[in-house]
């Protein structure tokens, strides 16, 4: 009679009446207790259950934007018990598109903020802000500068000052309005609260089962990550994982790049890369755990990641998968820029000692063939100190994601380490957001280097480059994509034959 599981009606036709003592009591039990559904009681499991214990009912249904009555609090969480739940907004999958001032999304509200703050109205009567990004030139202007004010009704982000000059540039608009639109969707699905399962990430796989690297499709079912049949989970999970398969797809053995006819390789990339494929597919040598498997180790491949900005804040599960690639020898990631730990506000660099005189962050910690360190400073200090010295081209590399080399903002800061680039003759590998961004760079590298530069890999679209879009906040009709080139370069090596003259009899 104590089991909540029965109703109060059904409690009170099942008990003859009694005292009234008796009867106030057992309406303060009923007041007291949680009505609970009584769940189907089936004396058989069905063939294709599952005995796995499963999820909050709350992150389960996310078609309703109401907190739950009940929410799951962990029982080890003996803090969250004190505090009240918070309100979270949970959004359906065909109610992705909001406007981005009035997004049920307080984030995304801030964004909005921001870009009306700071974004410009791209109409031509306007004197311009700043450079343009696009090799379109515009006509003179006469108007002050306007901050945006304005949305699109399809693609919800503001982008004109006032509903005329939106008229005026419908034309233009329209070539990247349905990205725009994408690109709200995607934001909002991050903050819908639903499950991703695209963010579980395999562990190594068995090194006799051959990766496919041709595309995002064979890769992922190759490398046996959880089916991804949708294209918007598709774009989220490539978002991440651009970063260490752009350097993966160069480096590995079943590249995608190769020197034949429109592979993108040239004699000099395939140079480089032999001496690095050399020792990223070592041999098998027998070792074992026991003292007769015993073998010496080769030191870690070094990969510098200059300039580096948000890819040094990734989930340290999306950089491992670089090292299942190649899972016979070990990484060295070096984050350097003096913006490396400005979205990891946990992380403080640690005051100088004997041993880190350079105050870096290091972990080493992450499955045995993974270490990662992060330099809040410039590359130059680094190696006048000779912190790196000497550079092996079998062992190094370095990597620029989106460096900027010849935006007029960021190309004085590039000025100083080209040079010392170019000087170690390791291979170079660089992104660009656009094809625009990407010539830009490879002009300004061709200008600096003075002919002492050596090209790699032709530039062109990367095979593995995000397949999400992004807009700038301070530009609306700037919309790249991340990693969406690729091209390599390092410094020329001149080849010394020795002559000797034929003496005759």
């Amino acid at each position: 009679m104590a089991s909540k599981r029965i109703c109060s009606q059904c409690l009170r036709l099942a008990t003859p009446p009694t005292s009234t003592a008796t009867t106030a009591a057992r309406r303060s039990f009923h007041s007291s207790a949680v009505k609970q559904p009584v769940p189907p009681q089936s004396s058989a499991r069905k063939l294709h259950s599952s005995v796995r214990q499963r999820r909050p009912q709350h992150v389960e249904s996310l078609g309703t934007r109401t907190e739950p009555s009940l929410p799951y609090i962990p029982p080890s969480s003996s803090a969250s018990r004190q505090q009240p739940p918070k309100e979270q907004t949970y959004l359906r999958a065909d109610d992705l598109f909001h406007s981005f001032t009035s997004s049920p999304i307080p984030t995304i509200r801030q964004r909005a903020a921001v870009m009306r703050q700071n974004a410009y109205c791209p109409h031509p009567d306007h004197q311009p802000t700043h450079l343009p990004a696009s090799p379109r030139t515009s006509s003179p202007a006469t108007l002050p500068p306007a901050h945006v004010r304005h949305e699109c009704s399809d693609c919800g982000v503001p982008v004109s000052c006032s509903e005329a000059h939106f008229a005026d540039t419908y034309d233009q608009h329209l070539e990247i309005c349905d990205l725009l639109r994408q690109i709200n969707e995607d934001d909002h699905d991050l903050h819908s609260g639903r499950f991703f399962p695209e963010f579980e990430y395999p562990d190594a796989s068995i090194e006799e089962a051959q990766i496919n690297m041709q595309n995002w499709d064979t890769l992922l079912f190759t490398r046996e990550f959880t089916a991804v049949n949708d294209e918007r989970s598709m774009r989220q999970v490539t978002r991440l994982l651009t970063y260490p398969i752009t350097i993966g797809s160069i480096l590995h053995e079943l590249s995608p790049y190769s020197i034949k006819r429109n592979g993108r390789l040239t004699s000099e990339g395939l140079r480089s890369l032999s001496a690095l494929r050399y020792t990223l597919h070592p041999p098998r040598t027998g070792a074992g755990i026991t003292i007769a498997g015993l073998r010496p180790n080769p030191p870690p491949v070094r990969l510098f990641i200059l300039g580096a900005r948000a890819e040094s804040s990734l989930p340290r599960e999306v950089w491992l998968q670089l090292s299942h690639l190649f899972p016979r020898v070990a990484f060295h990631l070096i984050f350097i820029g003096p913006e490396a730990l400005a979205n990891r506000p946990d992380d403080v660099a640690p005051p100088p000692t004997p041993g880190n005189l350079f105050s870096a962050v290091v972990e080493d910690r992450l499955g045995g063939q993974m270490k990662i360190s992060t330099y809040a400073t410039v590359f130059e200090a680094l190696h006048e100190a000779q912190h790196f010295a000497p550079y092996d081209p079998y062992f190094d590399a370095f990597v620029l994601f989106h460096p900027g080399l010849g935006h007029p903002a960021s190309s004085a800061s590039w000025a100083p380490t080209l040079p010392i680039l170019l000087d170690t003759k390791i291979p170079v590998i660089c992104t660009g957001y656009t094809e625009f961004d990407m010539q830009r760079d490879i002009d300004w590298v061709k200008e600096q280097g003075g002919g002492e530069v050596d090209f790699l890999l032709e530039p062109g679209e990367n095979r593995f480059r995000s397949l999400r879009w992004e807009v700038n906040d301070l530009d609306p009709g700037d919309v790249s994509a991340g990693n969406w080139g690729v091209w390599g370069f390092r410094g020329k090596r001149y080849e010394a034959d020795r002559y000797e003259e034929k003496r005759g009899d």
